[in-house]
């Protein structure tokens, strides 16, 4: 394993209020073929914020049966079921772009083929209908110091990785590595030329084979010590990249953020979760 000494990044947490809110459903458009964005509204967002590129709210959805939308309190504790019962189902979402100026706040949700609460939602949801959202809880900003970010992402953290660069200032330059289904994917972005007009993008197919998110990856070796790295998916594909960084350049672990989105094989996976078990430092 080699050494390499990186510079003192800073990471500010802020911390925000716990707030579940019940909203309203008034835009729902296909970004690409797997991805559809619902745009939410409501009195509620009030005081709604999300400061940092990787913040995650609970997003709380209608039981499919009853079409009912349950929500939880919020206690000393955080979250807490009512006392009157009802199915909540939830899952964590990365707060795609919120305009405070017109109170909307867009939400990504890539629609599997598995048809999950949340894919089954978004595929067929429309204006007039509800869903709740709880958070972020805090805001971890963009790290000082950074001369360079690299981004390594599945479709799961495409809204991350236009927060960042929404969020990071304009002359620092951003490599991603995109790790998608097909090629129909690679339109994402086609909304925001002027904003990703700096990133430099690699779109790896999956139709293409196993193996390319690593070989990407080393290829963009060294990794000077200004260079921040974001890693964010399927927690499995991460894991020998984080490893590689960590262990075998020796990247310090304020250089490098892994965060497992999903699991495969795993329903409503923990993304506080460590992604490489054997190794959570």
């Amino acid at each position: 394993m080699s050494s390499l000494k990186g510079m003192s990044f800073t990471r500010e947490m802020v911390r925000h209020e716990l707030v579940v809110r019940r909203l309203t459903v008034t835009a729902v458009r296909e970004v690409v073929p797997s991805i559809t964005r619902v745009t939410l509204a409501g009195d509620e967002l009030s005081g709604f914020a999300a400061e940092g590129p990787s913040d995650h709210m609970k997003v709380f959805f209608p039981d499919p049966v009853s079409g009912e939308l349950s929500l939880p309190t919020v206690d000393a504790q955080g979250l807490r079921r009512p006392d009157a019962g009802g199915t909540i189902i939830s899952r964590d979402y990365t707060p795609r772009e919120f305009r405070p100026a017109t109170g909307e706040l867009d939400v990504d949700f890539v629609i599997h083929g598995d048809a999950g609460p949340a894919s089954a939602w978004a595929s067929r949801a429309a204006a007039g209908d509800e869903l709740g959202i709880g958070g972020p809880r805090g805001s971890r900003l963009v790290p000082t110091g950074v001369g360079r970010l690299i981004i390594v992402a599945d479709e799961t953290a495409l809204p991350a990785t236009w927060r960042w660069l929404e969020l990071l200032p304009d002359d620092i330059p951003v490599t991603a590595l995109l790790d998608v289904a097909n090629e129909s994917v690679t339109d994402y972005f086609a909304d925001d030329t002027a904003r990703v007009s700096r990133l430099d993008a690699e779109w790896l197919s999956r139709e293409d084979g196993a193996g390319q998110l690593d070989e990407a990856l080393r290829s963009l070796a060294p990794i000077g010590s200004d260079t921040f790295v974001f890693l964010a998916g399927e927690a499995t594909t991460l894991a020998p990249l984080r490893r590689y960084l960590r262990r075998e350049l020796g990247l310090p672990a304020e250089q490098v953020s892994a965060n497992g989105y999903w699991k495969r094989g795993i329903v409503n996976f923990d993304h506080h979760a460590p992604v490489d078990p054997t190794d959570p430092e």
